[in-house]
């Protein structure tokens, strides 16, 4: 029988996560003392892939800590996360809920100490994301968000404040936009090269020979994905893009983003799938889920010439239209 979750069932969930996510925190702070204090001698250089992608046994701890407090309290309930899903369990996605969980999202930070750093929890249910917690111990800050409730940081223990933080204002342009964006692991040059063209595009300046340079206010790469989302729901990020995060990268930041006026689609190929429709255009199916494109931009506010709403399509819109014609797909 498939499970039925009500609203006072995802409000108790969303305060189970918000409580596991500090304990989490806590053991990951307690990782970071190890590597940075102690000089323990945990190995905390085994790659994954290369000298960027860092793996290290607080991953490992973290997501067990969290598997084992979510399947004791939701036996019934799924999980996906990071590290068990690189050793090879790959459950699809069903209509169960399920826990979408990246237990140190930023692990090269976490191993260099650069402090923005996270656990990130979602649920999805009936193949949506419906509540996300993403705390970040070093700075003490937490976000979370359930859908249709809202979502809300909470810093240094004090009570929640509502996201964003101030009123929406307008962009009438990428040109006035502050974006981030990853280099990410994969550092060949097939996948280096129009990422840096993008990049290009992005920043330059068309006046000092960039043609069709933006000159964005400026480009960020905070090095975890689910902080970036954060920042965006916050309202100091205007937009994020990035190619080849996974599921339990993005699958918390999206409500918290989405439940804070912004908007979250997929590849271009989504975005051009679903802009003519306004009842479809931004809704995170399964497909965008798990499709490894993701961009997110932040509450926009009306003017008398266009809604928010049409604001974010035409701004994704023009994005994309600068970053892919230097990014062919």
């Amino acid at each position: 029988m498939a499970t039925t979750l009500t609203q006072n069932d995802l409000l108790a969930i969303l305060d189970f996560c918000t409580a596991l996510a500090r304990k989490a925190g806590a053991l990951i702070l307690e990782g970071s003392e190890a590597i940075h204090v102690n000089n323990a001698s945990q190995d905390v250089s085994t790659e994954k892939k290369n000298s960027v992608d860092l793996v290290t046994e607080y991953d490992v701890r973290v997501e067990e800590l969290v598997r084992s407090k979510t399947s004791k309290q939701y036996p019934a309930f799924h999980f996906i996360g990071e590290e068990s899903y690189s050793a090879g369990n790959r459950p699809p996605l069903t209509d169960e809920p399920t826990f979408c969980v990246d237990p140190i999202d930023g692990t090269t930070n976490f191993v260099h100490g650069f402090p923005f750093v996270c656990i990130s929890i979602g649920l999805i249910y009936k193949k949506r994301p419906v509540i996300g917690v993403i705390y970040n111990p070093f700075l003490d800050q937490l976000y979370t968000g359930l859908k249709g409730h809202g979502s809300f940081l909470s810093r240094n223990s004090q009570p929640p404040v509502k996201l964003p933080l101030g009123p929406p204002k307008p962009l009438p342009s990428i040109s006035q936009a502050l974006l981030a964006v990853e280099w990410g692991s994969d550092r060949f040059i097939e996948t280096l090269r129009p990422k840096s063209n993008s990049f290009m595009k992005l920043a330059g300046d068309p006046a000092r020979g960039v043609e069709g340079g933006k000159m964005a206010h400026s480009l960020r790469s905070m090095g975890s994905a689910a902080l970036n989302y954060a920042m965006v729901a916050q309202g100091g990020l205007d937009l994020y893009w990035e190619i080849g995060c996974w599921p339990w990268d993005v699958c918390a930041g999206i409500v918290i983003a989405e439940e804070a006026g912004g908007l979250v689609t997929g590849s271009h190929d989504a975005f051009n799938a679903t802009k003519a429709s306004d009842r479809d255009f931004g809704e995170v199916t399964e497909e965008i889920l798990t499709g490894r494109k993701y961009i997110v931009i932040r509450a926009v506010a009306d003017t008398p010439e266009e809604s928010g709403k049409a604001a974010q399509k035409r701004l994704i819109q023009e994005f994309y239209d600068t970053a892919e014609d230097a990014n062919p797909q």
